[in-house]
């Protein structure tokens, strides 16, 4: 099953091709993210990311409980896995 998982937006930038990019914290554990679609977004906002994308801006409560719920089920093992180098 495909989730689109929120975080917290923790850093925003430029990489060398002027894509704007960031990084992401998901309860703890910080992740590379692509922010083209999500133009509208600033450091310290909530965004659901799907892929490596952050698809749509959310407000904190609404980050909260999808982040339990997906806790609940066990649906964030995925968050571990241990990025590949580029």
């Amino acid at each position: 099953m495909c989730l689109a998982i929120p975080g917290k937006l923790i850093e925003i930038s430029n990489d060398a091709n002027g894509v704007r990019m960031g990084k992401a914290n998901f309860g703890g554990i910080v992740k590379e993210i692509c922010l083209e679609y999500t133009p509208e977004v600033n450091m310290g906002d909530y965004v659901l990311v799907h892929v490596g994308f952050a698809l749509s801006k959310v407000d904190e409560e609404q980050a909260a409980r999808t982040y339990n719920a997906l806790k609940e089920m066990q649906q964030l093992d995925e968050l571990n896995v241990p990025e590949v180098p580029s």
